[in-house]
C-alpha cells in the first residue's frame, strides 16, 4: 500500500505517493519542455531562420524578421493565459494541463517539417509565424498550470520544495536547447545545418511530446479542484449557481468567495514576480550581450557563465524551497531580495574588472541569488496568494504581464541607458530596482505558508 501525501486543511481528497510522483514528473517536464521549444526557437531564429525563411532580403534585415517570429509568441502567450486559466479554473487542471503540452509539442514539431522558403515563397515563413502562435498560445498557461497542479498536490508541509520542481524545468529545458544547437554547430558544416540539421531538435522534440501527453492522460487531477466547494460533477458552478446554493445551505464560504474584491493579491503577485522577471533579463539575455558587444569579451564566457549558474541552479532551486517551507514565503524573499540589491554593484564592478574568472562568478552569483532563488519561491508563493476559484487565471496572468513589463522590455531600456550614459551603472540601478519593487511587495504580503488552498478567497 503506498501512503497517502495530501491530506490538507478542508477534507482535501488523499493522493498517493505515486500520484504525487507522476504529478511532480508531469510538472517538470512540462515547464522544461516549455523552456526548450522556446530556446529552441530563439536560438533557431537568431543563426539559421534569417537564411531560409527570409534570404531575398539582407541579412540585417532577415535577422530582424527572424526575430519578430520570435517576439509574436509572447503576444500569444498572453492570449494562452487568459484562455486556458479560466478553461483551468472552469473545468479542471488536468484537461488544460494536457491541452497546453500538445499544443506546445505539436506546434514544435511541424516547425521541423515547414517547406523553405525555396520551396513555397512567402507561403513558408506565414506558416512559420502561424506555428509560433500556436506554440505560444499553450506555453502561456503551461507553467501556471504546471506551479498550480503541483502546489495543489504537495503535501502542506513540503509545498515549497515540491513546487520549486517547475523551476528545475526551465533549467532543464533552456540547458537540453542550448546543448542540442551546440553539437549541431559542431559537428554539421553550414550547408548541412542550413539543409537539413537545423530539423533535427524540433523533430526530436517529438519524443518527449509523446512521453508527456502518456504521463498526463494518466495523471490524476487536482485534489483541491475536487473538493473546491464550487465545484459540482467536475465543472465549477457559475456565479448564479454559487449564489443560489449559498442561499439554500447557508453556505458562508461561498458567499465569501464571490463576495471579497478582486485585485489587491494579484498586484502583490505581480509586485513579486516583477523582480525575478527582470533580474532574468537583464542576467540572461542584456549583460550576454552587453559583455561581448561593449566590453568586448568572447561570446563564449558569458554564455558558459549561464550554463554553470544554470548547473548551480539544481541546487539553489530545491534549498531555497526547503527554506521557504521551514521559515516562511515572507522572510526568504525579504532575504533574497535584499542580497541581491547589495550584490548589484559589485557585481557590475566584477563583471567590468577585466579578469574572466571574477566575470563568471559575478555572473554565477548574480543569477542565483537575484533570478533562481527568487523563482523557486515564486512557483510557490504566487498559488497560495489566489484563492482556487480564480487561481489558475490570475496566476497566469500575473507571470506572463510580469515577463511583457519586465522581461521583454528591460533589456532595451537597458541598452538605452548604457548607450546614453557610456557606464555600466543603469544596469546595477535596474536590478536594485526591480528587486526593491518585489522587496516592497514581500512587506506588504501575508505569510502564505500553509495555507488551505481549497479556499476560494484569495489571500490578500
Amino acid at each position: 500500500m503506498t501512503e497517502s501525501t495530501h491530506a490538507a486543511p478542508g477534507g482535501v481528497a488523499t493522493r498517493t505517493t505515486r500520484d504525487l510522483t507522476k504529478a511532480a514528473v508531469s510538472g517538470w517536464l512540462g515547464t522544461a519542455m516549455e523552456f526548450m521549444d522556446f530556446q529552441l526557437y530563439s536560438l533557431a531564429a537568431a543563426i539559421v531562420f534569417n537564411k531560409i525563411f527570409f534570404p531575398n532580403v539582407s541579412p540585417a534585415i532577415g535577422l530582424i524578421a527572424a526575430m519578430a517570429t520570435y517576439g509574436v509568441g509572447y503576444v500569444a502567450r498572453l492570449a494562452g493565459a487568459i484562455y486556458f486559466g479560466r478553461m483551468g479554473d472552469r473545468i479542471g487542471r488536468k484537461r488544460v494541463l494536457f491541452l497546453t503540452i500538445a499544443l506546445m509539442g505539436a506546434s514544435t514539431t511541424l516547425i521541423g517539417v515547414l517547406p523553405t522558403y525555396a520551396m513555397i515563397g512567402i507561403a513558408a515563413p506565414i506558416l512559420l509565424v502561424v506555428l509560433r502562435l500556436v506554440q505560444g498560445f499553450g506555453a502561456g498557461a503551461e507553467i501556471a498550470g504546471a506551479t498550480v497542479m503541483l502546489a495543489e498536490y504537495a503535501p502542506v508541509k513540503r509545498r515549497g520544495v515540491i513546487a520549486s520542481l517547475v523551476s528545475l524545468g526551465t533549467n532543464s529545458g533552456t540547458l537540453a536547447a542550448s546543448a542540442l544547437w551546440a553539437f549541431l554547430l559542431g559537428v554539421l558544416s553550414e550547408e548541412q545545418l542550413l539543409s537539413w540539421g537545423w530539423r533535427l531538435p524540433f523533430l526530436l522534440s517529438f519524443i518527449l511530446l509523446i512521453f508527456a501527453v502518456w504521463l498526463r492522460m494518466n495523471l490524476k487531477e487536482s485534489p483541491v479542484f475536487e473538493e473546491r466547494p464550487d465545484v459540482v460533477d467536475g465543472v465549477a458552478l457559475s456565479r448564479a449557481e454559487i449564489e443560489e446554493k449559498a442561499a439554500a445551505t447557508h453556505a458562508s464560504v461561498l458567499e465569501a468567495g464571490l463576495k471579497q474584491r478582486k485585485g489587491k493579491a494579484f498586484f502583490l503577485a505581480l509586485g513579486l514576480r516583477f523582480g525575478q522577471a527582470g533580474n532574468s533579463g537583464l542576467v540572461q539575455t542584456f549583460l550576454v550581450g552587453y559583455i561581448a558587444t561593449t566590453l568586448l569579451v568572447n561570446r563564449t564566457v558569458p554564455t558558459q557563465a549561464i550554463v554553470w549558474g544554470s548547473l548551480l541552479g539544481f541546487i539553489t532551486v530545491p534549498v531555497v524551497g526547503l527554506l521557504g517551507d521551514r521559515f516562511g514565503r515572507r522572510p526568504v524573499y525579504i532575504a533574497l531580495t535584499l542580497l541581491t540589491m547589495a550584490f548589484a554593484f559589485p557585481m557590475l564592478l566584477l563583471i567590468t574588472s577585466g579578469s574572466v574568472p571574477s566575470l563568471v562568478l559575478a555572473m554565477v552569483i548574480g543569477l542565483n541569488i537575484g533570478v533562481l532563488g527568487l523563482f523557486s519561491l515564486e512557483s510557490v508563493t504566487m498559488a497560495e496568494l489566489f484563492g482556487s476559484r480564480t487561481r489558475f487565471t490570475q496566476l497566469a496572468l500575473a507571470k506572463e504581464i510580469g515577463g511583457i513589463l519586465a522581461t521583454a522590455i528591460g533589456p532595451v531600456l537597458a541598452a538605452t541607458l548604457t548607450a546614453v550614459t557610456g557606464s555600466w551603472w543603469p544596469i546595477a540601478a535596474m536590478l536594485v530596482v526591480y528587486s526593491l519593487i518585489t522587496l516592497v511587495s514581500a512587506f506588504l504580503a501575508p505569510e502564505t505558508r500553509g495555507r488551505d488552498l481549497v479556499r476560494l478567497e484569495d489571500a490578500a
